[in-house]
């Protein structure tokens, strides 16, 4: 019998675990440890930080999903790896901590034949002082990136809309909280969301809403902005933004590094070097990701981190990591197995992969300052990855080592984004946007790096439509619900 263990029980984690235990069976053992007792669907919480759905909407419990499948349960993090065992033992292993009530702290070490890191990031909300202390949001902003912060956003939120109704009138900003942020995109969701929900509580006119964002330009989305088809001609993303913007009255502040935050008050660096502070009444800064912090160790007990992760605390995978100049970059650099090139039993998966390189212009302020977006690689990309692995590794297992390995590099790789901007049965909007590739391939598509046949855009009710009936088709999916497998992730 061999044992796969995944690290991490989000949309890559749970993805991986559920088809490879379905295409596993009961000859192999699957587990999966993660530190959280119930899965997110991590989409939706922007709903959940207005007010417009519950945390129980956009939660479940894992337990029974995972007794149900026959993949054994750890609520735990993974605190360090030992790919090649010690000296007492040649059996790779990875060592646990124990997050679950009653046995907080408590370790254990499981051996292991393939594994799979698809931890997440960790929320480096620490990298900017008073964003919050390490993983741990701080006191002066609010946070959507789990479902506990979004509901305390919410209530943030309650109250910043009394008292605009008591007179008061109210500061929002809104985007990023560091210079090497991802994930613009949900920070986009939130800010419109919030506009949406001022105009029906009818007090939108007491609001100043602005945007502050570590892109280049608008509607950059770390992905270096694209070309889309929107109503049958061709635009760019940034024009696609601004209009958005500017139609419901939205400022923004960009190329901005967000480096101290206070009670009501950010202080910012600019791609030009100039230095300056925003004030605030509500502030939703979304923070930087890194690894979670895994170690390595060799047989021998040295510490082997850095050739197993990036500096980042990414795992490395099958890309080119080769320092080059940003001309010098190529689709080809990209990963395509996530297979870990000094352990082929180790793959990544989702967000946990080191990127060989970002995507979007590298830039820095005169202070030497970085300001740019890193690689986006949430949401259908981290399923279709997830997908790819638990592929491999079970054909690894059923037809020996020297099997094929499935493919999903994200070159190659198309994806839909829902962007809602507003939830409602009639009044809602989302942008419905879908691009091919993910990462450009200037080569492939000379110019915009994208197939402009199938990189197209449109706002307006049905987006929002979409976008609600994927929230429940996705967890119906994520249950392991009769026909779960036709979902496509």
């Amino acid at each position: 019998m061999a044992r796969l263990v995944v690290l991490g029980g989000g949309v890559a984690g749970h993805t991986t675990a559920t088809f490879a235990a379905k295409w596993l069976g009961s000859e192999h053992e699957v587990v999966v440890v993660t530190p959280n007792a119930k899965w997110n669907w991590i989409p939706s919480n922007i709903w959940v930080g207005v007010g417009q759905m519950s945390k129980e909407e956009v939660t479940f419990d894992l337990a029974p999903v995972y007794a149900k499948a026959g993949i054994t349960y750890k609520q735990a993090k993974a605190v360090s790896l030992n790919p090649e065992g010690n000296e007492s033992s040649d059996k790779a292993f990875v060592s646990i901590e124990f997050t679950e009530a009653g046995r907080e702290g408590q370790t254990e070490e499981i051996e292991y034949d393939y594994i799979v890191n698809a931890t997440g990031p960790k929320l480096n909300f620490g990298a900017t002082p008073g964003l919050g202390e390490g993983s741990q949001l701080g006191e002066h902003t609010v946070s959507v990136c789990t479902a506990d912060h979004a509901v305390h956003a919410s209530k943030k939120l309650e109250e910043a809309i009394e008292k605009m109704k008591a007179g008061t009138r109210q500061k929002f900003l809104i985007g990023t909280g560091h210079g090497m942020c991802t994930c613009q995109g949900a920070a986009f969701e939130y800010m419109f969301n919030i506009e949406h929900e001022l105009n029906k509580a009818g007090v939108r006119d007491m609001a100043d809403m602005k945007w502050i964002s570590n892109e280049s330009f608008m509607g950059d989305f770390g992905m270096g902005g694209l070309h889309m088809k929107v109503g049958g001609y061709v635009v760019n993303s940034k024009l696609f933004a601004e209009s958005l913007f500017a139609e419901r009255n939205v400022s923004w502040l960009i190329g901005a590094h967000t480096n101290k935050v206070e009670n009501g008050k950010v202080g910012y660096e600019l791609l030009d070097g100039t230095m300056g502070e925003e004030e605030f009444d509500f502030a939703m800064l979304i923070p930087p990701f890194a690894g979670v912090g895994l170690k390595a160790y060799a047989k021998d007990g040295s510490d082997i981190t850095s050739t197993v992760f990036a500096p980042n605390g990414f795992m490395k995978v099958d890309g080119d990591y080769t320092p080059k100049k940003y001309a010098e970059w190529k689709a080809a650099d990209w990963p395509k197995t996530y297979q870990n090139p000094t352990y082929k039993n180790m793959f990544a998966a989702g967000i946990a992969f080191a990127p060989p390189h970002i995507i979007s212009r590298p830039m820095s302020s005169p202070n030497g300052t970085p300001i740019n977006p890193t690689p986006p690689r949430t949401g259908m990309p981290s399923g279709i990855i997830g997908k790819a692995v638990a592929h491999s590794v079970t054909d690894l297992i059923l037809k020996g080592e020297n099997a094929h390995l499935h493919e999903a590099p994200m070159t190659k790789m198309g994806a839909a984004c829902v962007a809602s901007a507003g939830k409602g049965i009639f009044d809602g909007t989302a942008a419905a946007m879908t691009v091919f590739p993910v990462v450009p391939d200037y080569e492939t598509y000379p110019g915009t790096g994208r197939d402009t046949d199938y990189t197209f855009g449109e706002i307006g009710l049905a987006g929002h439509w979409i976008k609600h009936v994927l929230h429940y088709l996705f967890i119906y999916k994520a249950k392991l619900n009769p026909g779960w497998t036709l979902i496509p992730e």
